[in-house]
């Protein structure tokens, strides 16, 4: 049997001037339960990142909270010194009191701390794309980014994007500086950022869907038994048939799982089931 591999899904550019396989691992889950400390065993988690790069994934997306410092620590256990292609995406604006708990904190003090952070974990000199992670009600979106933009000006952040943004909040960042991905909850069962998804396609944004995997979706269920796959697999089949400019990332602590996923980019669903699924 051929074994998986994300290059089948083709590649899509990030920032113009990075070109990566558009099915993506998104490193949240290497991490404990509640995405709080270390996983039941780390040894297991570095082998998923290894064998998520050996398969193809040149574009891992993480995050200093995941864990917090967790996901990053191991990414680079794992795969440093990085291949020449391997982009690495994190995130900063969030804060971690405990197991499920998410405090926003977009001050550019804690932005300015986070980045720094990430780059030292990582072992990187630069990051390829920082998202900032979620806006803060308390801190303007100007005062947020202005920091982030500052390091890019010094050469510590490549690419900026943004996370959890409306389309007013992307309106906003882009009159700052240029922004070149969004990172938002969408799955076939979440459609809350569809208008998002269009605009990312209209304006040649990369789209990461976070929560990807969700197969209540009746066409879904449908999908995977007329093909003999697994419900996961439809829906990201689904997510890269959706648009050109949707970059999926799905998530595992398993090497069974990371494979049945990185297997949904060869599938190829027929029109009809994508209408179907988008409903």
């Amino acid at each position: 049997m051929t074994e998986p591999n994300a290059a089948a899904a083709g590649t899509i550019d990030v920032g113009g001037d990075l070109t990566v396989n558009r099915l993506g691992f998104g490193a949240m889950r290497i991490t404990g339960d509640g995405i709080w400390g270390d996983p039941p065993d780390r040894e297991v988690a570095k082998s998923v990142l290894r064998r998520a790069v050996e398969l193809g994934v040149n574009f891992i997306d993480t995050a200093d909270s995941y864990g917090p410092h967790v996901s990053e620590e191991l990414i680079a256990e794992a795969l440093y010194p990085y291949a020449d292609d391997l982009v690495i995406a994190t995130k900063g604006g969030l804060e971690r009191t405990g197991p499920g708990q998410w405090p926003v904190n977009g001050s550019p003090e804690h932005l300015v701390k986070a980045l720094d952070g990430s780059l030292k974990r990582l072992k990187l000199e630069q990051i390829p794309l920082y998202q900032f992670h979620r806006p803060d009600p308390k801190v303007p979106i100007e005062e947020s980014l202005g920091v982030l933009i500052e390091a890019k000006n010094a050469g510590k952040i490549r690419h900026l994007g943004v996370s959890n943004f409306d389309e007013t909040q992307i309106a906003i960042a882009q009159g700052l500086t240029p922004i070149v991905s969004v990172q938002n909850r969408y799955n076939a069962d979440d459609r809350s950022s569809e208008t998002v998804v269009d605009l990312c396609e209209q304006e040649s944004l990369v789209f990461l869907p976070w929560a990807p995997i969700s197969a209540d979706n009746p066409a879904v269920k449908q999908a995977a038994v007329d093909h003999g796959v697994s419900p996961r697999q439809v829906v990201l089949a689904w997510l890269l048939a959706r648009s050109p400019k949707i970059l999926p990332i799905p998530g595992t602590g398993s090497i069974e799982h990371l494979e049945e996923n990185l297997a949904a980019a060869s599938l190829q669903l027929t029109p009809a089931e994508v209408a179907a699924i988008t409903g």
